[in-house]
């Protein structure tokens, strides 16, 4: 039985609530987590409240060498959060090392340095005889949500510049995948402060119980639309700050100037890649007229080529969707595909147990059909082909999402053109899906507010405070 970590130890909840830890690769139970309840989320901010004056007040050194300690740790305890990771995911062994377990520390080690560059503009007496100058402070406590397509990395992008900035958190991974933020807060606490970073276990309404708490300064979730709109209207009444990395929908404009063979590698592997379960996954794809045939062909080949499989299977290039509900959700897509859609290679579920999903490929559909619209979060790649570059952009603008597009062209111009006015927070020119500390990530629309990485996510888990002093007193 996995417990919560609260102000640096174990802590079962306290009205013994409990729910399964499933494997996606067979669909078994293999572990219970507690489902926290109102007591156990107060208790948790209460420790967090507690911890985070001390917190706030150590050096930035401090801070930076208790994140570079934990960096280290992560890669000296690296088996141990591959094995965590992997289980609960169904994600391939072989990817979560050399995928996950690298940008982690990398990340923490990105903002331990940044720690001990925070700054504000610098002083100067804008009014006679009065000194003027900035602070930069943390907010206070943190709420943090993070999902089920990447527990681990989505706790790091969370904790990372929220405690570089001095802030001290209440984290509530998703209830389907636990085990891997108990190890890690369990890992941290041997570096931090006791209560400067709990785990709580738990369903929405330990999120709702959270989220609707006065201590928290502060709300960050990574997650679907509808529950970041229902937590910027919950934080909403308490007047809290709230951070949203939301879902997407991202457009792949691919001009018929660009290599259908090397485009469809880069764009499987970005579109399959977690089983297709990434909110910045190229999932839908816009072609021009000369290349949209020889793509899709491209692309079903490649899909061809690839394997899904549970843990039992080291080959394979992909995992299981992550429960039940997933596969039921994408399953229904590609069902209610529209008469003039054609499923060109894919579209069913794999393997008598567990929730894997064939590579799919869908060519014919239209603008306004669901599987453009909607953000299906798995192994399923559409095709769009256009007319003209205008159409291209009316077509990749014209979702509720903003989280990420990218551009295939020789054109330097045009590429140019596409990046200005593609309505997303990131735009790749001739590739899709790398990721870098040092740049931000983050949406626009429905996809949410926010960074994360970068300085840009530090920053949003500061305050500024403007000081003036009389220098004629």
């Amino acid at each position: 039985m996995l417990s919560n970590f609260v102000d640096g130890k174990r802590v079962p909840a306290q009205d013994g609530q409990s729910s399964a830890v499933v494997d996606p690769s067979t669909g078994e139970e293999y572990e219970r987590a507690p489902v926290s309840g109102p007591a156990d989320v107060d208790a948790a901010l209460r420790a967090a409240a507690g911890a985070f004056p001390a917190w706030r007040d150590a050096t930035p050194a401090e801070r930076s060498l208790a994140l570079l300690r934990l960096a280290g740790a992560i890669e000296a305890r690296a088996e141990e959060f591959i094995e965590a990771e992997s289980r609960n995911t169904g994600k391939p062994v072989a990817m979560t090392r050399t995928d996950e377990v690298p940008p982690l520390a990398d990340e923490l080690r990105f903002f331990a340095g940044a720690a001990r560059i925070l700054e504000g503009r610098s002083a100067g007496e804008y009014l006679a005889g009065h000194t003027s100058m900035i602070r930069r402070e943390p907010v206070g406590v943190c709420a943090q949500v993070t999902p089920w397509n990447y527990p681990m990395m989505m706790a790091v992008w969370k904790i990372a510049p929220a405690l570089a900035a001095g802030n001290a958190i209440v984290l509530k991974p998703s209830d389907t995948t636990p085990v891997s933020t108990l190890l890690l807060a369990e890992v941290a606490a041997e570096f931090l402060p006791p209560g400067v970073f709990n785990v709580i276990c738990g369903d929405r309404d330990t999120g709702r119980a959270l989220v609707a708490h006065d201590i928290p300064q502060m709300v960050s979730i990574t997650g679907s639309v509808r529950a970041g709109i229902e937590v910027a209207r919950a934080a909403a009444a308490g007047l809290k700050r709230v951070h949203l990395e939301l879902g997407g929908k991202a457009p792949v404009v691919v001009f018929d100037d660009a290599d259908p063979a090397a485009a469809a590698q880069i764009i499987a592997d970005a579109g399959y890649y977690n089983a297709g379960q990434d909110c910045t996954a190229a999932t839908r794809v816009i072609a021009g007229p000369g290349i949209a045939a020889d793509l899709t062909d491209a692309l079903a080949e490649r899909a061809r080529g690839l394997r899904t499989g549970g843990l039992d299977q080291p080959d394979a290039d992909f995992g299981p969707l992550n429960n039940p509900a997933q596969l039921a959700r994408v399953s229904g897509f590609v069902d209610r595909a529209p008469d003039h859609a054609t499923v060109v290679v894919g579209g069913h579920p794999v393997g008598e147990r567990g929730y894997c999903y064939a590579p799919t490929v869908v060519a014919g559909l239209r603008q306004d059909d669901e599987m453009i619209q909607d953000e299906i979060f798995g192994p399923v790649i559409t095709v769009q082909q256009f007319s003209t570059e205008d159409e291209a952009l009316r077509w990749a603008n014209g979702v509720k999402y903003g989280l990420a597009a990218s551009v295939w062209t020789r054109d330097h111009g045009r590429a140019m053109r596409m990046a200005r006015a593609l309505d997303f927070g990131a735009v790749w020119i001739n590739t899709h899906i790398p990721f870098v500390s040092e740049m931000p990530h983050g949406g626009f629309k429905h996809s949410g507010y926010g960074k994360d990485l970068s300085v840009y996510g530090f920053e949003d888990y500061t305050r500024v405070k403007h000081v003036m002093s009389n220098i004629e007193a």
